[in-house]
Order: structure tokens, then C-alpha cells, then sequence
């Protein structure tokens, strides 16, 4: 159990974060988590309290992590929020030196963003079982999250009024608070119109929703439960490689690029601050037109 005084500081750093940076929920529950984790770590280390820990203490439980099967990403992650943490009690005169001021991040290989092919996601489209009001939620929620390449947060979080079925767009408030616009289609306008017309309001029974994609209980549908339906509906459709909702927006990326987009487009479209992050995308395409290049040439 951590002293009042422990959370109270966690929670100050969490604050300063969502003020400066704009921080997505997600994101900040992750780094209180972390350092939470950390801090009962540390107490149970002679019984340091955060402001105390050295630069020892952050290598000695990197190092316990990385034991215990932590993958490299997420000791970066770990790390970042640490450094970040240091920093933010330095500037509240809370430590007089920085601990993680010396400590290196591991390295990182850059992981290819896991896709499907065309045919892959028109299979698990057709997945859902439209004829009743669940199926035709969850078919119009796979049609947008294709459509767009939004993130499953952004997706489950919708508000009617953030779609205009009319000018064929969807505004989204990503991370940061930076709102996009970007672009339905005719098919994901097809589905959304018959939804909200008939499903939506059979999901509803006439009670009052802030959510576009509701449960039967009127809630907003969780990202674990979205999860867990892509899954069981790969399944359904063979698609045996791993997937989860964020596998359609690096298919939504590639296929966009496959298909001739131009990459700043797709940099706005996704809502990536930074060209260097949507650049990955460009290898998966190039990687795909080789593989279809060797298999389809005659000296290939």
C-alpha cells in the first residue's frame, strides 16, 4: 500500500502532464500505472520513497523487468515516463539531481505495423451477421474503423454529431486535442445511414445516448470489448494471424499507399504529428509490391 503522500505526487505529475502536453486518458493511466508499480517496488527496497530513488535503483529494476519478460518497448515507455517524472520534480524543487538523467533507453528495432490483406478485410467485414441490430452495429463500426483508420478510442468514443452523413465526414478529436476531419466513403456513409435509421435506435429502445455505437444498456461499447469482437470475428472469417483494432488502421494506411495516396495525406488522415511515424507505412507498401513482383514476374 503506497503513503498518501506517494499518490498524491503521482497524481500532481499526471495533472502537470494532461496541462502541458494534452495527454491522452489512455496514456496518462499507463504512466501513473508504471510509476505506481515503481514506487512499491521501491518500498519494498529499504522502504525509499520515489524522491529518494538513485540512479542504482531505476537500473536495478529495469534490469528486474527485463528478467521478468518485459519486451524492450516497454521498458522505453517506462523509462520515458521516469525521465519525465525526474524532470517535473526537479522543476517543483522536489530533487535536487535527476536519477534516469544517465540511465540509456534499450534499443529498439522498428517493428514492422502488423496488416491484412484486401481480401483479409473484406473477409472480416462480412463477418458480422447483419439481420439482427448487434451485428449491424458491429458491421458499421469495422466498415468506419476501415474507412478511416481511426484509433479504437476515437472510434467507440463517437458522438452522433460528430458525423455528417451529408458532407460524408467524420470529425475526430485525437491526441492532444488536435481535431481532424477525415473522410468517410460511399460504403462506410451506406451503413452508417441504415444504422442510425434502424439498429441504433433498436439498441436504444427509445432511451437517450450520447454514443453513436451503444450497447443494449445505452453504454459506450469499452475498447476491450471491441477487441474482443474484431477477434471473434477473425476467427469467424479464417483469418488466423493476430489482430485488433488498431490491425485496420495499419490496413487502412497501407492499402492507401498501396493504392497510390501521397504520404502527407495519409499523415493527416491517421492524425500522426510527425511524417517519421506514418513513413513506416511506405516500407510495408514497397515490401508488398516486391512480394507481388516475385510471385508474378517471370524472372521475379
Amino acid at each position: 500500500m503506497l503513503p498518501d503522500s506517494e499518490i498524491a505526487l503521482i497524481e500532481r505529475f499526471a495533472d502537470s502532464l494532461w496541462m502541458e502536453r494534452g495527454l491522452s486518458v489512455n496514456t496518462l493511466a499507463a504512466y501513473q500505472s508504471d510509476l505506481r508499480a515503481f514506487a512499491v517496488w521501491l518500498a519494498g527496497r529499504g522502504g525509499l520513497g520515489l524522491q529518494a530513488a538513485r540512479r542504482s535503483d531505476l537500473l536495478d529494476y529495469l534490469a528486474l523487468l527485463t528478467q521478468q519478460g518485459r519486451k524492450p518497448r516497454s521498458a522505453a515507455r517506462l523509462l520515458s515516463c521516469l525521465r519525465q517524472f525526474y524532470q517535473f520534480l526537479l522543476r517543483q524543487a522536489l530533487i535536487r539531481t535527476d536519477p534516469s538523467a544517465r540511465v540509456e533507453a534499450p534499443k529498439l528495432g522498428r517493428p514492422l505495423p502488423k496488416t491484412l490483406t484486401e481480401g483479409d478485410v473484406e473477409a472480416l467485414l462480412a463477418a458480422p451477421l447483419t439481420d439482427d441490430s448487434r451485428g449491424h452495429r458491429d458491421r458499421t463500426m469495422l466498415e468506419l474503423l476501415y474507412a478511416t483508420g481511426l484509433r479504437v478510442s476515437e472510434l467507440v468514443g463517437l458522438a452522433p454529431q460528430q458525423v455528417s452523413l451529408v458532407q460524408g465526414v467524420v470529425r475526430v478529436m485525437g491526441k492532444g486535442g488536435k481535431e481532424r476531419l477525415v473522410p468517410l466513403g460511399e460504403e462506410a456513409v451506406g451503413w452508417l445511414s441504415e444504422y442510425v435509421r434502424g439498429p441504433r435506435q433498436d439498441l436504444l429502445g427509445g432511451r437517450p445516448c450520447d454514443w453513436l455505437f451503444p450497447t443494449r444498456r445505452s453504454d459506450c461499447i469499452t475498447r476491450q470489448a471491441f477487441w474482443q469482437l474484431i477477434k471473434r470475428y477473425a476467427l469467424e472469417a479464417g483469418i488466423s494471424k493476430p489482430i485488433s483494432p488498431h490491425t485496420l488502421r495499419h490496413a487502412f494506411a497501407t492499402h492507401l499507399l498501396n493504392h497510390g495516396a501521397d504520404l502527407r495525406v495519409v499523415q493527416m488522415l491517421l492524425g500522426h504529428s510527425d511524417l517519421s511515424t506514418t513513413q513506416i507505412y511506405t516500407y510495408v507498401a514497397r515490401e508488398r509490391l516486391k512480394d507481388l513482383h516475385r510471385r508474378h514476374h517471370p524472372r521475379g
